[in-house]
């Protein structure tokens, strides 16, 4: 009994003493041929600790105070890099990791600082990015990259302002693409809408992120179907030299994740594989039901990543991320008239999404390049459907039972000569898409089998001149594919090219330019779409075109911040327009929907342009945040070929995030994010009360009424604890604290009794205000590090 009661003792003793020092470890390594730079000097700002690399370029400080800092690498004849807001706890810090690029011949007795901003030479302008810090403190993100992404310049909230639509300067919400360590995932959000990529609940998890950075514009010619974004996911790997993890409780979800080393031979040096691995499960379906509500949200999500370095110029990472969501309903002990709708109104969703990949890096032993190989696949089982009787799936309305499945290759050779850098390389894949789509009130009934090839090609080069002052890239691409007939490789020609000029040697003032040609395939919905023939009626659909032009002026105060202004214009031509309603797919995707799955023509025409100012600081001086403000216009031409406000219209967007560190590890942040009036398409009363459940939207009225003026606020405190064998963060935030009202089109349902009995004749009836949902809304989490 007495050596259980030691036992004990020193058990809790382990955890619970507070610990004030933590341990940091990393690697530093050329940024042009990723080989280890030893000797590399590593510091923590504003301290007397530092230390130099090893030959395989890592290090490790030690004995550093419990908050956080700035980490500074540096090398003889290469630029410094700094990153920021790294916060150091006693357990579970992230290892680091520099990137470092070699300065000119005539630069080598300069102190060049790299920026922390990540634009390019290929993409120097409209580009943001966001460190795994400033996603975990974000206020009202819940850890949720994409609620995260949707504060950034430029980016439009959507209607209700609750889901994870990405639309960009006017664009529609399906106009981006994603990738995850240079692997294209089509899904990343649970319940994602079929034919776009919107749902409300994020799927990537935060734990696995370095960074996150958003193209508005600039994209590399790598990328292929891009027309107003490319989001990037840069994943962290898993700590190669012991094993730890965490676990998180947050306001609608737990989850855990795990990471080490494998097959470690040497417990004096880093593993050659290291392994991250989480698993997260929703709880608001016990909340809902708790609370009275009839909808059930119940989701998972599965993600890993897994890299092994064969040798010093060979690697390979096994990635993958995955999702099983079940959306359905019951019916509450008691009548209400807003529950009965949702009720009647809501989808039924069974969705399963995956995506695997696996890629190989060689870097070129003479270090002048380097060559990228990736083989992946993607599956999307999506049953999507309204009911008579939603609680018991009984008398469809309509139903949408599909099946994606994709598989790629994509190569990318990269060569760098004396003074060029080239990369070149192609993509192909096999998709295979099944459909079986039924829709009572427009007598719509098909089955589509669907399998072919889509194939891509691109080039692309840039260069510095006047001493690194002037840069200058070029790239093209061409994609087509073995199904639709619309477009083919000579019509898909995309050329782009962009400059940048600092008008200082410092480049503290730099002028930026860009102008690209961008295309986007048909959606599996809209190319498997058949009419009551049994005939491909979209497969002449072309790829739809957009043209960019932007060009800014970019102010560098100092090196951890910076004031952009940038004008811009997208011109967008092929767009497809529904034949039923007339109006361009751009004012479709951003709700629970099907997107594409009806007859389109590609005859739309859109333009979108406008002016954006930002500014951006890392943290210094214990304060970081970015404030931006966007001014445009987004039209586009329907049936008739007449330009109108899109529903995204809204002229107006102001946004700013950021967060201030406190004594004693502490830290206050807040989020504001402001849009003018949208445009919104009313519910055609008397075509929705015959077709009710399915409310019928009247297009014809697109742009004759609007809705109030968004204006969301949240506001979150954060505070850490450390001690011996784990550390822990708990944070309280309050969304939506000034209280303002949530801007929402009207809702309708059946008009009933006080009893919920119908009253006949049967109509509907408004069910709510304009402007609602504006109680404050607090909530709380918890970050357990072992």
């Amino acid at each position: 009994m007495k050596k259980k009661y030691c036992a004990l003792l020193l058990f809790v003793s382990t955890i619970a003493f507070a610990q004030n020092t933590g341990v940091l470890k990393g690697r530093i390594v050329d940024a042009q041929n990723q080989l280890p730079l030893e000797g590399a000097t590593v510091v923590v700002v504003g301290t007397a600790i530092g230390v130099v690399t090893n030959q395989q370029g890592y290090f490790t400080l030690e004995n550093i105070p419990t908050k956080t800092y700035s980490i500074e690498a540096s090398y003889l004849g290469y630029e410094t890099q700094t990153l920021f807001n790294v916060i150091v706890k006693s357990v579970g810090n992230i290892p680091l990791y520099f990137e470092l690029g070699e300065l000119s011949e005539n630069l080598e007795e300069v102190v060049l600082v790299q920026s922390p901003f990540k634009t390019n030479s290929e993409t120097p302008l409209s580009t943001q990015t966001f460190s795994a810090v400033e996603i975990e403190t974000y206020p009202g993100g819940n850890n949720d990259i994409t609620k995260v992404v949707q504060s950034m310049p430029g980016i439009s909230p959507s209607i209700g302002g609750f889901r994870n639509d990405i639309i960009i300067r006017g664009g529609a919400p399906n106009e981006t693409v994603y990738y995850l360590d240079g692997i294209e995932i089509p899904n990343i959000n649970h319940f994602s809408t079929q034919g776009s990529a919107g749902g409300p609940v994020g799927m990537v998890n935060v734990s696995f992120i370095r960074e996150v950075t958003l193209a508005s514009s600039s994209f590399g010619a790598e990328y292929d179907n891009p027309l107003s974004g490319v989001l990037a996911f840069e994943q962290r790997e898993g700590d190669a030299t012991q094993f730890g993890g965490n676990f998180r409780v947050g306001a609608s979800e737990t989850g855990l994740t795990l990471e080490g080393p494998l097959f470690r031979k040497n417990k004096e040096e880093p593993a050659k594989t290291s392994f991250l691995f989480s698993v997260r499960r929703s709880y608001l379906q016990f909340l809902f039901e708790l609370i009275g509500l009839p909808i059930r949200p119940d989701y998972w999500d599965y993600q890993w990543k897994i890299k092994h370095e064969i040798d010093a110029y060979n690697s390979l990472t096994f990635i993958g991320i995955g999702a099983i969501d079940d959306f359905s309903v019951k019916a509450p002990d008691t009548f209400n008239a807003e529950q009965q709708a949702s009720l009647e109104q809501v989808p039924i969703i069974d969705q399963r999404s995956t995506t695997v990949g696996l890629s190989w890096k060689r870097n070129y032993k003479n270090g002048k390049g380097f060559m990228n190989t990736v083989i992946s696949t993607n599956r999307l089982e999506n049953v999507f459907a309204r009911y008579e009787d939603n609680t018991t799936k009984t008398g469809t309305i309509f139903q949408n039972d599909s099946f994606e499945w994709e598989s790629k290759l994509r190569f990318q050779a990269t060569q760098f000569t004396e003074h060029w850098k080239w990369s070149a390389g192609f993509n192909v894949q096999n998709s295979s898409y099944q459909n079986n789509t039924r829709f009572l009130y427009y007598d719509i009934a098909y089955r589509s089998d669907l399998n072919f090839a889509k194939y891509g090609l691109f080039l692309k080069a840039s260069r510095s001149f006047l001493d690194d002052r002037l840069d200058f890239s070029w790239g093209i691409r061409s994609d087509a594919d073995s199904f639709s007939t619309g477009s083919n490789l000579g019509n898909t020609l995309s050329p782009r090219a962009a400059v940048s000029y600092a008008l200082t040697k410092d480049q503290q003032w730099k002028v930026n330019a860009s102008a690209g040609r961008y295309f986007k395939i048909p959606t599996y919905t809209m190319l498997g779409f058949q009419d009551q023939r049994g005939v491909f009626v979209n497969q002449d659909a072309a790829y739809t075109r957009s043209d960019h032009l932007v060009a800014g002026l970019e102010y560098n105060l100092t090196p951890a911040s910076r004031f952009t202004v940038e004008a811009f214009r997208k011109n967008y031509a092929n767009y497809p327009v529904s034949l039923i309603d007339g109006v361009s797919l751009a004012n479709k995707g951003g709700g629970f929907e099907v997107l594409g799955n009806e007859a389109i023509v590609s005859e739309g025409e859109g333009l979108s342009s406008g002016i954006e100012l930002l500014f951006q600081q890392k943290l210094a001086a214990n304060f970081y945040g970015v404030f931006a403000y966007t001014y445009f216009s987004s039209e586009f031409t329907g049936i008739d070929g007449e330009l109108r406000p899109s529903v995204w219209d809204s002229r107006h967007l102001l946004s700013f995030s950021g967060g201030y560190k406190l004594r004693r590890n502490w830290e206050i942040s807040a989020r504001w994010r402001f849009a003018g009036k949208n445009p919104y398409v009313p519910v055609d009363l008397e075509a929705s009360t015959n077709a009710y459940p399915e409310l019928i939207l009247d297009y014809d009225r697109l742009g004759e009424v609007q809705l109030n003026s968004f204006n969301l606020a949240d506001l979150r405190i954060d505070k850490k604890w450390n001690f011996k064998s784990l550390s822990f963060n708990f944070y309280f935030e309050v969304q939506n604290f000034l209280a303002q009202p949530n801007p929402t089109p009207p809702e309708y349902g059946l008009n009933r009794t006080a009893e919920g009995d119908l009253i006949n004749p049967i109509s509907l009836v408004e069910l709510s205000l304009n402007d609602s949902n504006s109680t404050p809304l607090p909530s709380f989490g918890l970050v357990l590090y072992f």
